[in-house]
């Protein structure tokens, strides 16, 4: 018996990955130092993807509770940690895709068009752009595991 319940609830866990496997946390990368700057828990609500930062890695001389003091909407003055900087991210139907969310980055207060993939050969890589109109810039965070 406890066999068969262990094993029903491993397949409800796999189905909801297969589902949905953007769903968890990723480490961000800093793009110009390669370093890690922080961990974004993905989350579903409403079929919609949402990322909250659970997590930073400041250099001892930065500041260690960084508020967000240049966001001009419901983040502004909001500490970094804690914020939801992913919002409304749609599945792309039959794809590895997610569009027509929102990205904010905390350091400049801007909110960015978003878009975010997984390649289906490397499941631990997320691709995710923030863009304005033609200009983007992409940035790849690692599955943390």
């Amino acid at each position: 018996m406890k066999y068969l319940l262990t094993l029903a609830l491993a397949l409800v866990a796999a189905s909801s990955f297969a589902q949905n496997p953007v769903l968890g946390k990723w480490k961000t990368i800093d793009d110009e130092t390669g370093r890690i700057k922080s961990v974004v828990e993905i989350t579903e609500r409403d079929g919609k993807l949402y990322g909250q930062v659970i997590e930073l890695f400041r250099l001892p001389e930065e500041d260690q509770n960084p508020i967000c003091d240049k966001c001009e909407d419901d983040r502004k003055d909001q500490p970094a940690l804690g914020m939801e900087i992913v919002r409304d991210m749609v599945r792309v139907e039959g794809e590895m895709e997610w569009e027509d969310g929102t990205i904010c980055d905390p350091k400049n207060g801007k909110i960015y068009d978003c878009e975010m993939w997984l390649e289906e050969d490397n499941m631990d890589e997320l691709k995710v752009r923030g863009y304005i109109f033609f200009l983007f810039r992409t940035q790849t965070w690692l599955r943390q595991k």
